[in-house]
C-alpha cells in the first residue's frame, strides 16, 4: 500500500507544481502577450492539468500578476549599492546599474509585460498592471533613496526629478533591446546612463552649494 505524502512533501511539490506554472506563464506571455496568455495555454506548456492552476491562482489575470511581481522581487534584489570600500561612488553606481542591466538581460518578460500593460487603458484595470505600477514604485523610491545618500547636499526637487531621468532612460534602453535584440549591449547601455545620472547630481549638488 503506497503512503500517503508527508506535509513536507506536499508542500514541496506544491512549490514546485507553482514553478511550473509561472516559468510557463512566462513563456506564453513573452511569446503572445497578455491577451495571448490562457489558462489552457499556461496548462498545455506546463503540463499540469487547469485544475492545478485554479488552486494556485484564481484567474489568469492573478497569474499574470504572480508572473510581474516574481519576476520584480529578483531584479529588485540587484538594486542595492555595493559596499563603500569596493570603490567611488560612480564605481559603485555603475557597477550596480550592470548588475540591474544583467538580471533584466536573463529574464527580461516581467518587465516587457508589465510595460504593455502599463501602456494601455481599459475600463476594468488588470490586476497585473497594478501590482506592476505598484513595484515600479518601490524600485523609483529605492532609486531616490540612493541619490539622496550619495549627494545629500540635493533638494528633494532634485532628487524626485533625477529619478524620474533615472526610470525613463531604464525603460528607454529596456525597449530599445526589444526592438533591436541583441545588438544592444544592456550592461554597457545601462553603466552609461548611470555615469550620465551620476554627473548630472553631482551638478546640481554642486549648483546648489554655489547659490547657498
Amino acid at each position: 500500500m503506497a503512503r500517503s505524502q508527508t506535509p513536507r512533501r506536499k508542500r514541496a511539490n506544491g512549490v514546485e507544481s507553482r514553478r511550473r506554472i509561472l516559468d510557463a506563464a512566462v513563456e506564453i506571455a513573452g511569446e503572445r502577450g497578455y491577451e495571448g496568455t490562457s489558462i489552457a495555454a499556461v496548462s498545455a506548456r506546463c503540463g499540469l492539468p487547469a485544475s492545478s492552476i485554479y488552486w494556485h491562482f484564481k484567474d489568469k489575470d492573478d497569474l499574470i500578476a504572480a508572473v510581474i511581481e516574481t519576476g520584480f522581487e529578483t531584479w529588485l534584489a540587484a538594486f542595492e549599492l555595493p559596499a563603500e570600500e569596493t570603490g567611488t561612488p560612480l564605481e559603485r553606481v555603475t557597477a550596480m546599474a550592470a548588475g540591474v542591466a544583467e538580471r533584466l538581460v536573463d529574464a527580461p518578460d516581467f518587465l516587457r509585460l508589465g510595460l504593455m500593460l502599463a501602456l494601455e487603458q481599459r475600463p476594468a484595470e488588470p490586476r497585473g498592471r497594478t501590482v506592476f505600477l505598484r513595484i515600479r514604485a518601490t524600485a523609483a523610491q529605492r532609486i531616490a533613496e540612493m541619490i539622496a545618500a550619495l549627494f545629500p547636499a540635493l533638494g528633494e526637487d532634485a532628487v524626485r526629478s533625477l529619478t524620474v531621468y533615472a526610470m525613463a532612460g531604464a525603460d528607454g534602453l529596456f525597449v530599445q533591446r526589444q526592438i533591436h535584440g541583441g545588438t544592444v549591449d544592456l550592461a554597457a547601455m545601462f553603466e552609461l546612463h548611470a555615469r550620465l545620472l551620476h554627473d548630472a547630481a553631482a551638478r546640481m549638488a554642486q549648483e546648489g552649494d554655489e547659490r547657498h
